[in-house]
């Protein structure tokens, strides 16, 4: 019984984790000490960097990068095609330390710059600049990253 496909062209980084009914495509690039989540689709051509947390029913398209240190949280879809169907698709930048929250969608062609936050749920039609926080359909700068990690933090230790 198969319960994963992970190509034999995938170059596949040291201590890395793939959970059950995960499919890793051709020419996929992954990092050191990443996690797939199961139900996960990495498609073709796709970079990750290390340390990188992509959970549970995930799609990632064809052309993605993904920078380090990254999450991305359950059921979130990145898209690559802006103008479906079409034979001219587009990946997505995410650059690194950014936390996408869980069924998030991303539009093909954006970036996500630098130490950002997607909420759960956002849809992202442009790019987000580095440290922001963006929310809402569509998504929308709400605060920066230090308030968030202030939010986190307070969280934590209630």
């Amino acid at each position: 019984m198969v319960s994963n496909y992970i190509s034999d062209k995938a170059k596949i980084g040291k201590n890395v984790k793939i959970w059950h009914f995960a499919y890793v495509g051709d020419n996929v690039e992954i990092g050191n000490d990443v996690k797939i989540g199961s139900l996960a689709h990495v498609d073709y051509n796709v970079k990750i960097g290390d340390n990188t947390l992509i959970e549970g029913l995930v799609y990632i398209p064809p052309l993605t990068r993904i920078g380090k240190n990254v999450f991305i949280g359950p059921s979130a879809t990145l898209t690559n095609d802006p103008y479906p169907p079409s034979e001219k698709l587009i990946g997505i930048t995410i650059e690194d330390n950014v936390i996408i929250g869980g069924r998030a969608v991303i539009k093909a062609g954006v970036t996500i710059g630098k130490n950002s936050v997607v909420a759960m749920g956002a849809v992202v039609t442009n790019d987000v600049l580095p440290d922001t926080v963006v929310i809402g359909v569509p998504a929308k700068a709400k605060y920066s990253r230090q308030e968030y990690d202030k939010k986190q933090s307070e969280w934590k230790n209630a």
